[in-house]
């Protein structure tokens, strides 16, 4: 994370895109984000109703600032849709974090402040933080962290889509249980999978060594290096710093912030320095 900079003329000329999801989910909140920036500033509300809307409204924004009522999604996708118009270095974007506890993890670590009031008056006199981003080869982006667990150790894809499973699915494994209780077992193994992991070119991993997961984020590092974490079955993970990483193996899913990618074979993510800016309250002192 760089120095702050002071937002530009237009800082209170804002395009406010409220998150379907987040109406949905607690419009009190909303409705509280919506009074207190159209007070302070000279703000256009959009309510688009998906993510093509969501998308159309954010590139239609002009000199206004953007600020996103919702939740970690909606921020990753505004922020991927500012990086593949390649403005994402230059437009300073706010968050107004609304939904479930589970579904802001990111907005928090990032430092956007809880509660519909502080977040809102953040985006009007906040400052701006020049963060980096991890961009992988297919133009994917990450805000925070990339893991690549053990094998099967993320939800199906098409879970993920559903919902997750169904109420016949638990019955089911229910009934089966009852029927044919599962005798105590000794604990199992650790998952593991072989991937081959270089960071900037140098090799940290190779095939012939397994591993429980790999684990990649740009907080933290300075310079615009990521930091890279490959835990192994017993001992100390193995890290290291680089601009690059790239993973290779048998093919393997990863959890890009909260979304899930591949499966791959092969991915590198690179670290873009100062990348994006997202609007944080004024630091004391």
């Amino acid at each position: 994370m760089s120095a702050a900079q002071p937002p530009g003329d237009d800082a209170h000329q804002l395009l406010v895109v409220i998150d379907p999801v987040a109406r949905r989910t607690d419009g009190e909140s909303v409705r509280i984000a919506k009074d207190v920036l159209s007070a302070g500033s000279h703000a256009k509300i959009c309510l688009p109703d998906g993510p093509e809307e969501f998308a159309r409204a954010l590139s239609r924004r002009g000199s206004r600032r953007p600020v996103v009522v919702g939740d970690d999604r909606a921020l990753r996708r505004a922020v991927a849709l500012l990086h593949r118009e390649r403005e994402s270095a230059e437009s300073a974007l706010a968050l107004v974090p609304v939904g479930a506890g589970a579904a802001l993890e990111l907005a928090h670590s990032l430092g956007v402040p809880p509660g519909a009031v502080a977040a809102a008056r953040t985006a009007l006199d906040g400052t701006v933080r020049k963060l980096d981003l991890l961009v992988d080869d297919s133009d994917g982006v990450v805000l925070g962290a990339l893991r690549i667990p053990a094998l099967n150790t993320l939800p199906d894809a098409a879970a993920v889509r559903t919902g997750g499973t169904t109420v016949w699915d638990t019955c089911r494994s229910l009934v089966r249980t009852l029927v044919h209780p599962t005798p105590p077992s000794s604990p199992a193994p650790p998952r593991t999978h072989r991937l081959r992991v270089e960071t900037d070119g140098v090799l940290l991993n190779d095939l012939d060594r397994p591993v429980e997961s790999v684990t990649v984020t740009s907080q933290g590092g300075d310079g615009g290096l990521a930091e890279v974490a490959v835990r192994l079955p017993s001992g100390e993970p193995v890290t290291a710093e680089a601009k690059a990483v790239t993973v290779s193996g048998a093919d393997f899913r990863y959890r890009a912030d909260i979304h899930i990618g591949g499966p791959v074979r092969t991915r590198t993510w690179t670290v873009r320095a100062g990348a994006w800016g997202l609007m944080l309250p004024v630091a004391d002192g």
